[in-house]
């Protein structure tokens, strides 16, 4: 059985750290590197309005952030600022701008700060481009909800023109350009590493998945159906599933809306999604733990727990 690969969620932490102590949260990735974490992630909002809570409420305020269940004032530091705080802190670690919502932002002033990212960290560089849900969101940018998932694939098109070569040129519904430079190119040729996923495995994931990606992340726990459905994409396209790296979060159920969960249930189903074909495993620090003085620790007790139960 391979070694996992194990992930740090470093946002949504507000139950153990401040949310303006950036410069803990680089050190928490410094933490997890030293203890054998192959990544963090960061995920992302430019901001929330009244309807962000609708869905009600998570009952423990260490749970994850998913649609319709946040406070409008849950703290959400830029992304890609931060990632680059920790690229310049870390040697090895990966950097994961998971989920990135692509449409709020131009396309080529992301290219721009996703290759500039990218070369800072020598290739370290995943993201998750995604329309996220969040309507408030994309109304305040004066961004059309209805149309993210098409300016979502124009973006995906035009990053990969201009990170290719100079000049580059464009002509899209919502984007067009001629002779473009954008330079420097990222440190890759073909730029960051690119995951893709959601709350199901729909069609238009497939397509950017088959076309962009190396690695796929459902959101909560994936489906063999899923799975299947990826393999038949992959290989009708003539790749293989091989090429993707499958990523799979860790869920637990809480003991009530008052305590941690208990870290054995989380990490015991990693032998049964290795053996669905998932290889890299994220887990969130303040789902166990309320004291960031215990988070070096945690790391390296995750890790234990891991080696053995897949030794």
């Amino acid at each position: 059985m391979p070694a996992p690969r194990m992930v740090s969620v470093l946002t949504e932490n507000w139950t153990m750290t401040d949310p303006r102590d950036l410069r803990g949260i680089v050190r928490m990735a410094q933490e997890a590197e030293d203890a054998g974490f192959d990544m963090v992630m960061i995920s992302d909002h430019v901001l929330l309005g009244p309807t962000a809570g609708d869905q009600g409420r998570m009952a423990n305020p260490r749970d994850y952030a998913m649609p319709g269940n946040q406070d409008p004032a849950t703290p959400w530091p830029s992304s890609l600022l931060l990632l680059a705080a920790i690229a310049a802190a870390t040697t090895h670690l990966r950097l994961g701008a998971i989920a990135l919502i692509a449409p709020l932002r131009h396309p080529l002033i992301l290219a721009k700060d996703l290759a500039t990212l990218d070369l800072l960290s020598e290739g370290r560089l995943v993201i998750q481009p995604t329309v996220s849900w969040h309507r408030d969101e994309y109304a305040a940018l004066g961004v059309p909800f209805e149309k993210r998932g098409a300016i979502l694939d124009e973006d995906l098109e035009i990053w990969q023109q201009v990170w290719a070569k100079s000049p580059a040129s464009f002509h899209g519904q919502y984007f067009q350009f001629d002779d473009v430079y954008l330079d420097p190119k990222p440190y890759r040729p073909a730029g960051p590493s690119m995951w893709f996923g959601g709350e199901s495995l729909n069609d238009p994931v497939l397509r950017r998945i088959v076309k962009y990606g190396s690695g796929y992340h459902p959101l909560g726990l994936p489906k063999a159906e899923d799975v299947a459905k990826l393999r038949n994409g992959l290989t009708a396209a003539g790749r293989t599933f091989d090429e993707i790296e499958m990523v799979c979060g860790t869920r637990v159920e809480f003991p009530d809306a008052n305590s941690v969960a208990p870290l054995p249930e989380a990490l015991s189903g990693i032998p049964n999604h290795l053996e669905m074909g998932f290889t890299t495993f994220c887990i969130k620090p303040s789902i166990f733990i309320d004291e960031r003085s215990e988070h070096s620790k945690f790391c390296t007790e995750v890790m234990k727990r891991v080696t053995d139960l897949t030794s």
